[in-house]
């Protein structure tokens, strides 16, 4: 049974099969039909990350479209940890268009989100119109597989590594702390400090006071906690675990992604910025926001004026 979502703004959702799976889809200015977006959501999230975007840009003319991506809320969770790598991510978002009956549309991601869909650029670059990217830059392929790159250098502890290296693990303990795990990691105004022995996100979910400020209320937090009570976590960090298998099936492809493209980072993020982004997407604009990672839900009124107005530039 799909649980209703207590908002004002907030569509109730679809469950439409695609692509051999089940996705949850919300969707909003259906009078819109022609004018497609595709908000992307990261991890731990949820379709609902969106709230605040999701009647902006309906408002601003266009059919809004925006999937609980698989292993998240009521979409399917495959067991396979396999059907959770790039090839099928980006299929997911390939389908929703089909069965829309769009040839392209414009796409918004954030973190998570934002990786998907850089990559459906270079996987399916004519389904791509434009792009919109937060917090989470382009990456640069490079020569040596992302987890064996980041074990070197960040260490088994890290948490790309750990999920990889201990399968399981992170995923008990985030499901037994599940509202203490996300209550803890939706902050903002987080106080710099050096990082704390072992694993993060395990910390996360075990520490007895959160840090700074909470970016949303109980109501709204309520929402992520019952999707992750519903789903679990291991179809969403099976998404870090085919990281070098993405590297592998990305081998092949043209790196350089050509369709115009914005952006948005976050000044206090701890995500740092690709210095060399444009030499990947020469048709871009950045624009930095002064919040953390969470850009979207942290300053929602100026994460809507940036994309509105970087999306007039090409109606005008």
């Amino acid at each position: 049974m799909i649980a209703e979502i207590k908002s004002l703004e907030f569509p109730n959702p679809n469950i439409i099969s695609i692509n051999g799976i089940e996705l949850e889809v919300f969707e909003a200015g259906k009078e819109n039909i022609g004018n497609p977006i595709v908000f992307c959501h990261g991890f731990p999230e949820h379709a609902f990350s969106w709230r605040y975007q999701i009647p902006a840009l309906a408002k601003a003319g266009y059919h809004v479209i925006v999937p609980n991506q698989r292993g998240y809320g009521n979409s399917s969770c495959p067991k396979d940890v396999t059907a959770y790598d790039i090839t099928h991510l980006t299929s997911d978002l390939v389908a929703l268009l089909n069965y829309y009956n769009y040839k392209d549309a414009v796409f918004v991601g954030h973190d998570w989100g934002a990786n998907v869909v850089w990559n459906l650029a270079l996987l399916h670059p004519e389904r791509v119109n434009k792009i919109i990217n937060l917090a989470l830059p382009y990456q640069e392929r490079g020569k040596k597989p992302w987890i064996e790159l980041m074990e070197a250098f960040f260490g088994d502890d890290f948490y790309f590594v750990h999920f990889n290296k201990k399968p399981g693990v992170a995923d008990a303990v985030l499901e037994n702390q599940t509202e203490n795990f996300l209550r803890n990691l939706f902050r903002k105004n987080v106080p710099l400090a050096p990082p704390e022995p072992g694993m993060l996100m395990i910390n996360l979910a075990k520490a007895v006071k959160p840090l700074g400020d909470p970016i949303m209320n109980d109501d709204d937090l309520s929402v992520f906690v019952k999707a992750f009570n519903n789903s679990g976590f291991n179809g969403a960090i099976n998404w870090y675990r085919n990281l070098d298998r993405n590297w592998h099936l990305l081998a092949d492809i043209n790196p350089i992604i050509k369709q115009p493209t914005l952006m948005i980072y976050g000044n206090l993020d701890m995500i740092p910025k690709f210095e060399r982004l444009q030499d990947f997407i020469p048709n871009l604009d950045v624009i930095s926001l002064d919040c953390g990672h969470h850009i979207q839900q942290e300053l929602p009124q100026e994460t809507n004026q940036s994309i509105l107005k970087w999306l007039a530039e090409f109606n005008s």
